[in-house]
């Protein structure tokens, strides 16, 4: 594992088990001799599945299955491995994936369609799926519930740190758990997912409910999150329900015994989502991007991604440089309504610009120390109407470059 982001959390929760769900992880040489790089979770049969994945034109194997797969609803098993994208592949690369599923399935008791697929790692490069083949029955035999942890480690690239997210909660004063884990660290500007993220609950939430929870959510976490503006081939998001808490059955997103739900599901998405923009490449600084007064929210939305994408902030925040004017740069390029004479900008608690210009007695001082910090905040107003979004981003430093150009040595 490489060096630990500075921006890590301090502390990783705990995951308790949730009732339906099992799960191992091995190493089966993939790619690196000695590390976990092929994980299992096994579900209870009666388990719904929602996903949401890539956008990518060119995405991977495994993404174009479990898109597919997905129209059942129904989910047994999810086979994830890291080391290898199985993305550019041709035909071998779905032959792969058949031959995973139609292994998993023989050795769970399921069918073909219950089994979901997911591979990270370096694209274009063969998959040599009789590793997998090879390391998955003796898998099976390891599931248990509280390898949460194990499972974590072996789906990271280059991230230095597992990424793991529980919350509780209630359903009818029934108590519910939600545990999820993901990894990501580089090609993060998600479009519709991030990375990979497996979340699981042993609530009993029909698949349709579920998977307009999963759509919205996404939108508030994984899609409001940048690294680098690149989309990974094989970005995918699985969240899972076994039933097994006890609660009558929901099937409609609008009921309202799932509002405490929606608010945990919200919990684990944006702390993952964070904690993949902690570990973006190279990162020493954590930014939050607020930008409101814009035409709509996607237009707000648009302008935030502007700046937290442009090289030119990023690599200032990283030199610690107080170069507001990069700002005003990107929410000018970002090709949507704002009025140049009534823009204000804010770093930290300090104001910068207002009305267009720089505010009467400006003081860099202040805006220099708040770059100094791990945490920086800035916010946008473009004045043209009640349009606001919220986006996540880290710095641009040379550890990204180094990270990148060592990827495959």
């Amino acid at each position: 594992m490489p060096k630990i982001s500075p921006l890590a959390p301090s502390r990783q929760p705990h995951l308790a088990p949730v009732a339906g769900v099992r799960l191992a992880a091995t190493a089966s040489g993939l790619r690196y001799k000695g590390r976990k790089d092929l994980a299992l979770f096994v579900l209870e049969p009666g388990s719904t599945v929602a996903g949401v994945f890539t956008r990518s034109k060119t995405a991977g194997a495994p993404v174009d299955w479990c898109k597919a797969a997905l129209s059942r609803g129904s989910a047994r098993a999810i086979v994830v491995n890291s080391g290898n994208a199985n993305a550019f592949n041709g035909a071998t690369g779905m032959s792969a994936v058949r031959r995973t599923v139609s292994l998993a399935a023989e050795i769970i008791g399921c069918d073909e369609d219950e089994v979901f697929i997911a591979s990270t790692g370096v694209i274009g490069e063969p998959l040599p799926v009789e590793k997998i083949e090879a390391a998955l029955a003796n898998l099976h035999g390891q599931v248990s519930a509280d390898a949460w942890q194990s499972v974590a480690e072996a789906i990271l690239t280059t991230d230095t740190f597992p990424k793991v997210a529980s919350a509780a909660t209630e359903i009818d004063s029934v108590p519910v758990t939600l545990n999820a884990i993901a990894k990501g660290s580089g090609m993060i500007a998600p479009d519709m997912a991030t990375m990979l993220a497996f979340i699981f609950t042993d609530a009993a939430i029909e698949g349709p409910a579920l998977q307009k929870m999963l759509e919205a959510a996404n939108d508030r976490s994984f899609n409001a999150i940048t690294v680098d503006s690149d989309t990974s081939t094989s970005d995918t998001a699985l969240l899972c329900a076994t039933g097994q808490a006890g609660n009558a059955p929901v099937s409609a997103s609008g009921d309202r015994r799932l509002a405490g739900f929606k608010r945990a599901l919200d919990t684990v998405m944006i702390d993952l989502a964070h904690q993949i923009v902690r570990d973006g490449e190279g990162a020493s600084k954590f930014i939050s991007v607020t930008v409101s007064g814009a035409a709509s929210k996607r237009a707000a939305r648009r302008i935030a991604m502007a700046i937290a994408n442009s090289p030119l902030v990023k690599t200032a925040i990283a030199g610690e440089d107080a170069n507001w004017g990069r700002i005003v740069m990107a929410v000018g390029k970002a090709g949507e309504k704002a009025d140049r004479d009534r823009i204000a900008i804010t770093i930290g608690d300090h104001p910068v610009a207002q009305m267009g210009a720089r505010v009467e007695g400006y003081d860099e001082g202040p805006i220099a120390s708040h770059m100094k910090g791990q945490e920086i905040d800035i916010a946008v107003d473009v004045g043209v109407g009640r349009g606001k979004a919220q986006v996540w981003t880290c710095d641009l430093t040379h550890g990204y470059i180094s990270i990148n150009a060592d990827y495959r040595s």
